[in-house]
This record gives structure tokens, sequence and C-alpha cells, in this order.
């Protein structure tokens, strides 16, 4: 059965609170029309005077031959850029009757057809409006998009897309400007289809209590250290946490063990260990173990879940010299998981000297990011070189994620993703801080790099970044003549 705007309109206030999977609306039960849609001709069916459709302008480039083409079409209001692959355009309507500190519902339909990137290419964009000024340049991109569960299209080769969101309008609000967007639309098209605005129940939070562990065993055995970590986990669940962060090669820091002393199968012994603190606890544990696979053996962090379980592991990709000297083999790939809370994932120590890694992972959607980290993390040096609490920050904001570190030299933290520092210590003890995954903030002027970032990446430029490495890239001197025999 084709996807109704019935349908969308019913359950976007809900679908959107709670993170509902495009399924979700789509699944949903078709009932009474929803009202209170503040925007004007939603659907485009009254036709406009020098607009597209009555209440809809055009927006144009200051360069207008990169302007793409609009305008009325069956359905709705078509964007293409037969002129140029690069042109960009849309249409937009500012929407009065705002009230500050309300939520609204936002959510957009069109149909897309050769579109190669529609992340990059389709957008819609909310922007507040006190007294017909911006509250801020950015605005807020509205999630999206996204393909529903069996919302096929009227027309055949194209795809059925959906943006929703819930957001809240700021103090002194009084109207907002909706933007549909289309940017680089190469030889493909965008049929804008219908749109609303709805006052809603406010988004609910998503909290999160984290903790990362300092704790640095010395003139220990790998059976101490089991217990040593354990008893943070144990400390971790007295205080509250829903996950807590232990650091890297837990069983070996500190103690003269060899590889062959520590590696085991995971799962396994340790992580049977530890997951009997995560279960007596109700909480997530990621720790830094040996992994023995057969005749290899891995820098391995595991993810524990609430009743003790495995559920994830991820093994480090980047090795440096003490590690791959002595045989480690490194890991090829990125994972990340869903918890109860929200999608994590696991990087190692010398990982972070990679902004690859960390970008990896954000762009699969991760949230938070933990690092068990021999070392380190500590600030900048007095020359003014930029240590590991620095890139630590600046990875957290650069991909907008939680980023914990838990580390042997500095202090483990829990950074948020604009690169605050929420807790932090360099005594043995766990450091706790509670965050909200719900929460967007943006970046002056910018906005919402979560949102932003990964949109305007430019990956086929980026070639050289995927090529193994040739040959030293340190600058070439000048040919030095080779000694007299």
């Amino acid at each position: 059965m084709r996807l109704t705007w019935t349908y969308i309109i019913m359950r976007i206030a809900v679908a959107a609170t709670l993170g509902a999977a495009p399924a979700a609306i789509a699944d949903a039960a078709s009932g009474a029309e929803q009202g209170g849609n503040l925007v004007r001709n939603p659907a485009f069916t009254e036709a406009g005077g020098d607009g597209p459709a009555a209440g809809w302008s055009v927006w144009k480039p200051e360069w207008e031959t990169a302007a793409c083409r609009v305008r009325r079409s069956e359905g709705g209001v078509l964007v293409d850029g037969p002129a140029s692959p690069y042109a960009v355009g849309g249409i937009e309507q500012t929407v009065t009757g705002i009230e500050a500190g309300r939520a609204y519902a936002v959510g957009a339909e069109c149909d897309l057809a050769g579109i190669v990137s529609a992340a990059r290419s389709v957008m819609v964009r909310l922007t507040w409006l006190k007294g017909r000024r911006p509250e801020h340049p950015a605005g807020w991109l509205v999630r999206g998009p996204e393909t529903p569960t069996g919302g096929e299209t009227a027309m055949a080769g194209t795809a059925r897309t959906l943006f929703r969101d819930v957001l809240v309008a700021p103090d002194g609000a009084d109207a907002a400007r909706l933007s549909l967007e289309v940017k680089w639309p190469g030889s493909g098209t965008v049929l804008w289809r219908r749109v609303s605005l709805v006052p809603a129940d406010p988004p609910a939070p998503r909290k999160v209590r984290i903790g990362s562990v300092f704790l640095r065993p010395r003139n220990s055995t790998p059976e101490k250290n089991m217990d040593l970590w354990c008893a943070k986990i144990d400390e971790a669940g007295r205080r509250g946490c829903d996950i807590v962060c232990l650091g890297e090669t837990i069983l070996k820091v500190g103690t003269r063990a060899t590889m062959d002393d520590v590696a085991a199968p995971i799962p396994g012994p340790h992580t049977a260990r530890l997951g009997e603190a995560a279960r007596r606890n109700r909480l997530w544990v990621v720790a830094g173990l040996t992994e023995r696979a057969g005749r290899r053996v891995f820098n391995t962090a595991v993810l524990l879940d609430r009743q003790g379980r495995l559920a994830g592991t991820y093994r480090k990709v980047h090795l440096p010299r003490e590690e791959w000297k002595e045989g480690r083999t490194p890991g090829s790939a990125y994972p990340v998981f869903d918890t109860d809370f929200g999608r994590v994932a696991m990087m190692i120590c010398y990982d972070w000297f990679f902004p690859e890694a960390a970008e990896a992972f954000a762009l699969q959607g991760a949230e938070v990011l933990f690092a068990p980290t021999w070392g380190n993390t500590r600030p900048d040096a007095p020359d003014g070189r930029a240590d590991g609490e620095t890139t630590f920050r600046v990875r957290a904001r650069d991909n907008g994620l939680v980023l914990v570190p838990a580390v042997y030299d500095g202090r483990s933290m829990i950074i948020d993703p604009v690169g605050r520092i929420l807790a932090a210590g360099d005594t043995e003890g766990v450091y706790v801080a509670g965050v909200d995954l719900a929460r967007r903030e943006r970046l002056p002027f910018v906005g919402h790099w979560g949102s932003i970032g990964p949109r305007d990446r430019m990956p086929e430029t980026y070639g050289v970044l995927t090529d193994p490495p040739q040959r030293d890239s340190l600058p070439r001197p000048d040919p030095v003549e080779p000694p007299a025999p």
C-alpha cells in the first residue's frame, strides 16, 4: 500500500521524540487527519503567483548561474539542476504563530530520482526567527533523510524519502523559516511533496551516566589486576553508572607478565570474570584485553552488557612499533554497537593519533566513543606542543560525539561533543558525568556539527587517504654526495 501523508503526520511527533525507526511511521495505523499544521499550502496544491506554489518563495544562490530549476509539477514542487551538477536552490516559507518554549514536530516528504547522496543533496532546515531575525545563522537541520520500509512511490525509479524531528522554539522566537534545500543534485531530481510543522510534546531526554576509571597497578600480577579492576566496576555500580570504561590491556599493566601469560580467547575466562562484575552491578563495561585467536594475538577492547554477556569486540587497528614488533596482528574494522541508551564504539590508545578512526565510528552513528588508553591525556607542553588532552578534545569536537578515555598517563576523562571536559582525574578512582544524548548543541555560526559535518564531507576527493603507504612523507632534502671511498 502506498505510504500516505496521513500516516506520517499522525506519527511524526511520537516517532521523532522517541527516535523510532522509519518503519514505525510506515506501520502506523491510519486515522483522522492531524490538525494544527502551521505551514500554508503544505502539499503545494495551490498555485502560486511569482513562486512555484502559494505561500512559498524560491531561494537562489548569489551566483545565479548556479541556481537550480524550481517549478510546480504533478504531485508537488520539482527541483533539479540541468545546467550544472553543482546547482543549488530550493523553496522556503516563513511560518508565523510560533510560541517560544513550545515544541514542534517538523516533517517533510519528497521523491528522489538519480540522487547519488541524499544526505548531501537534500536537506530540510528550520530557522527560528526573533522579530524577523534568525536566532542562529545555521538554524537546525531536520533529522533525515530516511527511506521508510514499504514506502513505495507512485513513480517508477524514485525513492520516497522522509525528514522528521521535534525542535523547541527558543526564548523570544515568534516565527520560523522552513527551507527545503537541494545541493548538487547532479543529473537527479527532487520532488517535494508535503511539509508539516505542528505543535508536539517536547523531545524526551536520553540520559546516561558514564564512568571512566583511573587506575595504574604497580608490582602486581594478572590475577591481582583482575581483582582491582572488578573493584572499580563495583565502585562504578555504587555511583549509579550505566557504563564504565577501564584501561588498555588491563591484565598486563603494572606486571611482569608476558603476552602468553595474559592472552586468552574472547569470550573466555577474562570476559567471564568481568561479566560477573557487570551483571552484579547491572551496568555496561568496556575493557582492554589481550585476545588469543588461534595463532594470532590482538589488542582487543570488549563491550559487556548489563547481564555480563559479551556484546561486542574491537581489535586495535593502528599498532605502534612496540606492538607490531611484539607480533600482534592489527584489526581491520570499525564496528559500532547498540546499547539500551545509545550507539557506542571503542578505539584503543594509538588509534587516537589517526583522525580517520574516530570519524569512521562517527559516520556509523556512534554517539559515545570509549578509548582504553595506556597513555596519554597530558595537557599541552610548556612550549605549546599539543598533547593528548587537546587531541582527545579535538577528536570529540571534530565528530560531535562523547569521548571517554581511560588512561595510565594524564587524566581519565569524559569529554562532551563540543570538546568540554565534563569529568577528569589522575588519582585512583572512577570519574563520572551525566550526559543527555538527545541534546544537540550548535557551534557558533556553523551549527550542530553532528548534523552538518557528515553531509559536507567530500570522500570522493580523499583517495590519497586510502592508498597504502609508499614513501616517507617528509620533505626530501637536497641530494648529498656520498662519502669518498
